[in-house]
């Protein structure tokens, strides 16, 4: 499954400083992991998660496959976007594609590099970018109310469904409201989800700030984390300045690096991890001789949907899971142990995976 973050942002906040910094990593993650590949605006990046080297130590695995997520680099925005000033409409229709939006905004002062408003305040370039995609949306849905108001006056069951979500959504968005923030039941999810509204995709924010708040964040990124908490949101504070540097450093100095920058790990790591999460996304684990293998599916899926992630035919023909719990696996010293302590459990279509199992399926051809 591939899970696409959008990295947006005004002109000179540092946002291609942090994208570069990504696909440094990926470069130099490519030596160890096969599926890494870049291409010009797609870093692709291992998710950092330790689990898979404490199984495969276990599991005797000769290769390591942990999970992915993608980063996008999305062309810069400016006001006017959603009228196609600038690269506008290369903007939109690129940003609709992704499944979650990394906003960088500025959170520090330097003299030398000017900011395009002027002045440096994250809360208002913020603003700036969130109205261009809110208008945007607006625009997309008001284009869809006189179709929808002829189907519903058919007593079209569906355009009176999504009609009154199109009317909910107007309302927000003209009170300067995302997409997202509107209340709605479980069963109008789908819906809502075929809108395909930018506003309605979940946000992490990026505080780019100084390098001596690189540990720590400042009273620009607090104010943008409190904002982040209002909204039901993500905020990191990481210097997009160090960890350009942490990238192009060998693995055997980036420890003393961080340890002098007073870090426990790249702010890298926690952007992913939170680009991760914020997708509501879990790590199932396969360990063999050959490998182990991170995969990732979405929080909430039964073990058929888990198969499928491997190959199609695993849903289709699933029967059953071998199922072991990551804690109950390290304890067990491995499958065997599992087995032997009665803790490798067999359970069938029902069943919801749960972050961190180790799964082997049982399918029929």
């Amino acid at each position: 499954m591939g899970f696409k973050c959008g990295i947006v942002g005004l002109p000179n906040v540092g946002k291609s400083t942090l994208f570069n910094a990504l696909t440094q990593t990926a470069s130099a993650q490519a030596a160890n992991y096969p599926f890494c590949t870049i291409e010009p605006n797609v870093g692709e990046v291992a998710v950092p998660d330790p689990r898979i080297e404490e199984l495969a130590k276990i599991g005797g695995s000769a290769e390591i496959v942990p999970t992915k997520i993608n980063f996008v680099d999305i062309a810069g925005l400016v006001r006017g976007a959603s009228k196609g000033e600038g690269l506008g409409n290369q903007f939109l229709g690129h940003i609709r594609e992704v499944d979650a939006i990394v906003h960088v905004l500025r959170c520090f002062e330097d003299d030398d590099i000017t900011h395009v408003e002027g002045g440096i305040d994250p809360l208002r370039d913020a603003e700036t970018v969130e109205t261009e995609l809110m208008l945007a949306d607006l625009d997309s849905l008001e284009k869809r109310v006189d179709n929808l108001t002829k189907k519903a006056r058919g007593q079209d069951k569906e355009a009176i469904a999504q009609l009154d979500l199109v009317k909910r959504a107007i309302e927000a968005l003209s009170n300067g409201k995302p997409a997202r923030v509107i209340e709605r039941k479980n069963e109008e999810e789908a819906a809502f989800q075929a809108l395909q509204l930018i506003t309605a995709k979940p946000v992490l924010y990026v505080c780019n700030v100084e390098e001596g708040s690189a540990a720590t964040g400042n009273s620009l990124s607090q104010k943008v984390e409190a904002k982040a908490k209002a909204e039901n949101a993500v905020a990191v504070a990481i210097s997009a300045k160090i960890e350009s540097e942490i990238a192009m450093l060998p693995l055997a100095e980036r420890k003393e690096f961080l340890e002098a920058a007073g870090l426990e790990e790249p702010g890298l790591d926690r952007l992913i991890r939170k680009g991760y999460e914020l997708l509501g996304l879990i790590t199932y684990f396969t360990v063999g001789p050959k490998e182990a293998r991170a995969w990732t599916i979405l929080k909430g899926f039964k073990a058929p949907q888990a198969a499928g992630v491997i190959h199609t035919d695993f849903e289709k023909g699933f029967i059953r899971a071998e199922t072991i719990a990551f804690a109950d696996y390290i304890a067990s010293k491995g499958e065997a142990g599992a087995r032997d302590a009665g803790k490798l459990r067999l359970e069938g279509k029902e069943y919801v995976v749960q972050d961190g199992d180790v799964m082997h399926f049982r399918f029929a051809n």
